[in-house]
């Protein structure tokens, strides 16, 4: 077992050194008065385990550990006090131990033991063996393996949980520090931010860690990169087998019919994030279109039921689209369900004035009147209805 120890007493280092040397199968491979001295020699060694110092020199003892653990989330941190102030704290960061100076060798012996039970079942946690990863990003996020249950994750907190989908959003690019603290800590103390920011990376790490290699954080002087290898995203999939050019026949419409089964709600429907409303909007408005090619082919395919209802699926996404409600009303008009096309324009009417404040369109109300007219309806009886 490597240990590291890091106390800006010399008489602690030794103290706590002579301790060790009682104890059979570790190996004391550094020691350092210098904190940053330690944190570089942890970030580029093979350690276990840092017993670490609260009150150090120019640094926080926490601080660092959240510095440490932001690039080796797996390294066992114990830390080591004359108080116990810090030990809730400590035990956010998922620290292994706390422990009040001066360490006795039973106690010592109590946390020794409690680490080799750590890597003992770390060691023995087997990762499900399947290659694919499969991530959905449309209506509620699941991450899961290819045949096995996906199920949502469950966040250390809300900040820790926007971070990983900012990331996510931002996936292959560089996103800096700076952009993410003014994003989610605006009005935080620059160290505490930053603080902030380390132990919220640390702990997506550890929530990612059943997932073995499928995703990295890489960590930079200015911020972080995101990557994934071997996971498939139902975003990019969908948006990948959607052409731009959509063209709904016979032979294609089956295809488009899968497309939109796969949207299962709008991009991070759950979620509402203001930055995340650029990409919901771009992608609904690529579904909306895909809606209406598909239904008018039913519509010109004489499939009137499946029009019906997929035009009352887009009336249901997207309530003002009028368009969906004007194509119900001359589908209605057309199989002679009069009841049926009152009742569209005046949901119509009603959506518009209570979202938008605004009436239908003029087109669709000067249809609507022409119909009612050719129809022969009693005026007086519908005004109360539909105006």
């Amino acid at each position: 077992m490597k240990i590291i120890l890091i106390d800006d007493e010399i008489l602690a280092l030794a103290y706590l050194e002579q301790q060790f040397k009682r104890i059979p199968d570790v190996n004391i491979i550094g020691k350092f008065t210098d904190p940053q001295e330690g944190k570089l020699y942890i970030l580029h060694h093979d350690v276990d385990v840092v017993f670490l110092d609260i009150h150090l020199p120019g640094i926080n003892g926490i601080e660092l550990a959240e510095q440490i653990l932001e690039e080796k989330p797996k390294l066992n941190v114990v830390f080591v006090s004359a108080h116990d102030y810090y030990a809730i704290k400590a035990f956010d960061l998922n620290a292994l131990d706390y422990v009040l100076k001066p360490v006795s060798n039973d106690r010592l012996l109590n946390t020794i033991q409690r680490l080799k039970e750590r890597i003992k079942m770390n060691d023995q946690s087997i990762p499900i063996a399947d290659p694919n990863l499969h991530i959905q990003l449309f209506g509620q996020l699941t991450i899961g393996f290819e045949n096995h249950s996906s199920l949502p994750i469950r966040w250390r907190t809300s900040k820790v949980q926007e971070l990983f989908l900012y990331l996510m959003q931002h996936r292959t690019q560089l996103v800096r520090k700076a952009t993410l603290i003014e994003l989610l800590w605006p009005t935080y103390e620059q160290s505490k931010a930053y603080s902030q920011l380390y132990t919220a990376i640390y702990h997506i790490r550890k929530t990612l860690e059943p997932y073995g290699n499928h995703f990295n954080i890489s960590n930079t002087n200015d911020g972080y990169i995101f990557n994934m290898e071997n996971v498939f995203v139902d975003v990019d999939k969908w948006e990948h087998e959607l052409q731009t050019d959509m063209l709904v026949n016979r032979e294609t419409f089956n295809k488009y019919e899968h497309l939109l089964t796969l949207y299962k709600g709008d991009y991070l429907e759950d979620y509402d994030y203001l930055w995340a409303e650029n990409e919901r909007h771009r992608l609904k408005v690529l579904w909306l279109q895909l809606s209406f090619k598909l239904a008018e082919w039913y519509t010109s395919s004489n499939l009137v039921q499946k029009a019906v209802t997929l035009y009352h699926s887009i009336c249901q996404r997207q309530p003002e689209a009028e368009m969906a409600h004007f194509e119900l009303m001359k589908i209605f008009a057309e199989t002679n369900n009069h009841l049926a096309v009152h009742k569209q324009y005046k949901l119509l009417k009603n959506i518009l004035q209570e979202e938008l404040s605004v009436k239908p369109s003029s087109y669709i109300t000067e249809w609507y009147l022409q119909w009612r007219q050719k129809k022969g309806t009693n005026k007086n009886a519908l005004t109360s209805q539909t105006m």
